[in-house]
Formats: structure tokens, sequence, C-alpha cells
């Protein structure tokens, strides 16, 4: 599964999500694209208050404080 993963420089949330994204692409076939809100507007404005998000096909699946858990159930 590939999503999108949103995020932005110093956001402890996005680092603590992303490392779980990590423990479980060592088990699951999990690719992500990383987007840095700060770098885009539209992405900004939407989702600036929520997070780090993980997106698929536009549709947000998990955002704000993301767990090893909260990742698994997407499988």
């Amino acid at each position: 599964m590939h999503v999108q993963f949103y995020t932005r420089p110093g956001c402890h949330l996005c680092e603590e999500a992303e490392a779980m994204m990590k423990l479980v692409q060592e088990d699951f076939p999990l690719t992500w694209s990383t987007i840095n809100i700060e770098t885009d507007d539209e992405s900004h404005e939407k989702y600036m208050l929520m997070i780090p998000v993980i997106e698929k096909d536009g549709a947000v699946l998990l955002y704000g404080s993301i767990g090893y858990a909260d990742i698994i159930e997407l499988f």
C-alpha cells in the first residue's frame, strides 16, 4: 500500500508517526511519499491543524497521534 504522509519540520508527532510507519514496513508492504505542508500552500491550509496525516487516494486514513496499531488496522 502506498500512502501520502503529510508532515512539517520540527513536528514531534510526525517523527513518532514516521517511526511507527517504518516499524510496520518491516512486516507489511507499506510505502509513502512525504509531503512537507510548509512548502505547499494547499496542503498547509488543509492539514495545518491535523498533522501528521496519512492519506490514500484523497481520503484521510489517520491523523494526529498515530500509533503502530492504528497503522496495522489499515491492512
